[in-house]
């Protein structure tokens, strides 16, 4: 296999150190809930984090809503239960304030049931073929949940679990800290897993952090399964998308990966200049169609980012609404990019006067590759005892005056 990447060198990439640093930064003149949070008594504090009650779970226990907000009037709403974004708060062009990503504003809805808006997916976000694997020589089964494979974690994924809170709010930052673990043989899984995800609002940013620790070796593929619709409304087949990557892994008509990383060129996979989503979707393959395919993100660390060890973080993909010219960065330390256009929203979901019908939101899952387990030509997502996985994906929000030139087919 030809593990040759091609690099885009108009986006340079950052040194893993800063993960570390941003980790200190975060803690350092930073006040968190669980050890009191002063934060409460400055009278107007730039950045803050607000806590309100979100309704209850099954098992009876609370679930808690959690504001951050900054001085840039950003509004990020997360619930410890599933880790869920519900909602993201940006200006347009003309400054007026819109959310951009699809939820609900009550638990009772995400308790019916939903297509992971905004969650934490794990153990393992994707497909995971025939719901097993085999590692060390024993073979492990997995809960089967989509199809004849095994889908974001299972039947009941970390995006259904109750996080352990804690607030770390100042005046220079809001962050949220989520931490769970899954003990040996959730879902099949192999090994007490403890991870920590941690949110954190800045100036036009949010900051996505990783870890996790475990007692036995385990596949790990976190990532958040927040959907976009920068316009706030209509569908996203009008959004311009740009992606860093020269090849994709084809799947199935299960979506599994074939094991090969084809090139784009050529083909409707090709974001590496700006497209307009709608343009080629009907050119996708499948039922129901549309895009919901892994991209093989381009770097100058080629072969770190093919073994799964690299922890520089490069641009994956841009995404531009033209109407209200907002757009939206996203960075990573992930080798891959799910670019899936919400083709299984048919309408029966409702928030508010909102009906998400298909193609109302779209995703962009920073992530290891599906179905890596089986696939040894993949970057490792083996996880194994006594070292500590760290990832973090950064979502950068803006405005553009006008829209992108765009590319034709």
């Amino acid at each position: 296999m030809n593990k040759t990447i091609v690099s885009l060198s108009n986006y340079p990439l950052i040194s893993g150190i800063s993960i570390i640093v941003a980790l200190i930064m975060l803690m350092a003149g930073c006040n968190s809930g669980k050890r009191g949070d002063r934060s409460t008594e400055q009278k107007n504090p730039k950045y803050k984090v607000e806590k309100s009650f979100f309704g209850q779970t099954l098992e009876g226990d609370s679930a808690m809503l959690f504001t951050l907000k900054n001085d840039k009037d950003y509004v990020v709403k997360i619930t410890n239960y599933g880790g869920i974004i519900t909602e993201i708060l940006t200006p347009d062009r003309n400054g007026k304030m819109g959310n951009i990503a699809l939820g609900f504003d009550n638990l009772d809805q995400y308790l019916e049931g939903h297509p992971y808006f905004g969650a934490i997916v794990g153990r393992y976000g994707n497909r995971i073929a025939k719901a097993q694997f085999t590692l060390d020589g024993e073979t492990y089964q997995l809960a089967v949940n989509n199809g004849n494979n095994t889908l974001h974690g299972g039947l009941k994924g970390f995006d259904k679990m109750l996080w352990d809170p804690e607030v770390i709010s100042c005046d220079e930052r809001a962050a949220l800290k989520l931490t769970y673990v899954s003990p040996d043989g959730e879902e099949g899984y192999p090994g007490t897993l403890k991870v920590v995800v941690t949110y954190e609002l800045l100036k036009d940013q949010l900051f996505i952090t990783y870890e996790a620790e475990t007692d036995k070796a385990t596949p790990l593929n976190l990532t958040n399964h927040s959907y976009f619709n920068l316009a706030g409304e209509g569908t996203i087949l009008d959004h311009i998308l740009y992606i860093n990557a020269s090849r994709y892994t084809p799947v199935n008509d299960e979506l599994i990966p074939t094991g090969e990383l084809a090139i784009v060129e050529g083909t409707p996979y090709d974001f590496r200049k700006p497209f307009v989503i709608g343009e080629r979707i009907d050119e996708v393959p499948g039922d129901p169609g549309g895009y919901d395919h892994n991209f093989v993100l381009d770097g100058t660390a080629k072969e770190k980012v093919l073994d799964g060890t690299s922890k520089e973080k490069v641009l994956a993909a841009k995404l531009m609404d033209p109407k209200s010219g907002r757009f939206l960065e996203v960075t990573t330390t992930e080798p891959g990019v799910q670019f899936y256009t919400g083709n299984f929203l048919d309408g029966t979901l409702v928030s508010g006067d909102v009906t998400y019908v298909k193609n109302y939101g779209m995703c962009l899952e920073t992530q290891h590759f599906p179905d890596s387990p089986n696939q040894p030509d993949f970057p490792t997502t083996i996880l194994q005892p006594g070292d500590k996985f760290i990832s973090q994906t950064i979502f950068k929000f803006g405005v553009e005056e006008k829209a992108w030139c765009t590319n034709k087919k």
